[in-house]
């Protein structure tokens, strides 16, 4: 979509102003926003805004998603090792079973989201691995549990990571027992900037239809485009992929989440995405140039 709208700008240069396209590597996990920051981007190449388009199964072909405020979430991961003491699985009470405190844990961290967070907030806190032990018949010396933590603001994040550190300690220590806690902060929320968004909206209306142009729904997901607008105003874009009618055969049926063996990105979308991008960066410049 960018390489369609970066061929068509520089063959119709009908505009007053400059377009940088930017073509960020190692979203997933490298932070490559942050990086290219960190390299100077804006320092190098002076931009007044910044807009990213990132398709989205399950809305309808072509329809573009906007809003102000949170669309993503922020990205964080937590290990906890419980430290207890091994013995015969025979002889339980010779020893400290890290488990059982591991299942305690699983069990109150769900109490963090629904007895500490603001009902108004959101928040997710998701154990998605426990590990522990290597036989049937010996209570291991430790229980490691990992996952990951989503919010759409810092304030809510600071409250989790403190009540999961506390209880994390407070439960292990009930048991004779201690719990290390690792919490790393990786990806901060995505949030669109209010006026950039309703730029967005205005922009898309002169190429789209009343009822293609949708209220984003926020998702806890997370993107290091992020990084960008904490730098710049802009703003995330949600593109529909549509409901999978154009998966071949082999790829199973109905829309694919993102990450998924399956997935199959719908190439009916190109055209429209690069006329999105000219549209975005011809309105922009004739605005700022007015």
């Amino acid at each position: 979509m960018l390489l369609g709208a970066a061929r068509y700008l520089a063959k119709h240069r009908d505009f007053a102003g400059t377009v940088y396209l930017i073509f960020q590597p190692a979203e997933e996990g490298g932070g490559g926003a942050r990086e290219m920051i960190k390299d100077g981007l804006f320092e190098r190449f002076d931009m007044d805004a910044v807009f990213a388009i990132h398709n989205w199964p399950g809305m309808p072909t072509g329809t573009l998603g906007v809003s102000p405020g949170p669309v993503m979430a922020s990205s964080n991961e937590f290990e906890i090792t419980i430290r207890g003491k091994g013995a015969h699985a025979a002889m339980p009470h010779l020893g400290l079973d890290p488990v059982p405190v591991a299942c305690q844990l699983v069990q109150a961290f769900q109490t963090i989201v629904s007895r500490n967070v603001n009902p108004n907030d959101s928040a997710v806190i998701s154990v998605t691995q426990i590990n522990a032990g290597e036989t049937t018949n010996v209570i291991p010396n430790t229980c490691k549990l990992a996952g990951t933590v989503r919010t759409f603001t810092t304030d809510v994040l600071d409250d989790v990571e403190q009540r999961m550190r506390q209880l994390s300690e407070q439960i292990a220590a009930a048991f004779d027992m201690q719990a290390d806690f690792e919490f790393v902060r990786n990806y901060p929320p995505t949030i669109n900037d209010a006026s950039a968004s309703a730029f967005v909206k205005r922009a898309a209306l002169r190429l789209l239809k009343q009822d293609e142009v949708v209220t984003q729904v926020p998702s806890m997901g997370a993107e290091d485009f992020s990084y960008m607008l904490q730098v710049k105003p802009g703003a995330y874009i949600f593109l529909g992929n549509g409901e999978g009618d154009h998966r071949a055969m082999g790829h199973g049926a109905g829309p694919c989440t993102l990450h998924n063996p399956s997935y199959d990105f719908n190439d009916a979308l190109l055209p429209i995405g690069a006329a999105v991008w000219v549209t975005l960066a011809r309105e922009w410049l004739n605005h700022a140039t007015q």
